[in-house]
């Protein structure tokens, strides 16, 4: 079995910051990319950054210059720092484990989800 499970979630002004964190734990051989995704009312969930293990990061647009991912191998830990942050930012942020079993196959996990809403 294999856990995600996410904090820092909130309410935070306009302009605000935010830092969420993930922590993955359970039976795994390795992890080779850990994200996250974030799902709006009314949209469907899009991946927001994503971070391999050797630390290369990928974001998209809409959050390029003011979010950052980082994670600690150690701790299958992945952060999410989020700074100047906007209304449209407001959504469920889910983070995703991409591991690989002990098996050898390539297994994906999610967790439960974090709110983030962004509101003065």
């Amino acid at each position: 079995q294999v856990q995600v499970v996410e904090s820092g979630g909130g309410l935070v002004q306009p302009g605000g910051s935010l830092r969420l964190s993930c922590a993955a734990s359970g039976s795994m051989l390795a992890i080779y990319a850990m994200g996250w995704h974030r799902q709006a009312p009314g949209k469907q969930r899009e991946l927001v950054a994503i971070i391999s293990s050797s630390g290369s990061t990928n974001y998209t647009d809409s959050v390029k210059g003011r979010f950052t991912i980082s994670r600690d191998n150690v701790k299958n830990t992945v952060y999410l720092q989020m700074n100047s942050l906007k209304p449209e930012d407001t959504a469920h942020y889910y983070c995703n484990v991409r591991s690989i079993a002990r098996d050898y196959r390539r297994m994906d996990y999610w967790g439960k989800g974090t709110l983030v809403t962004v509101s003065s």
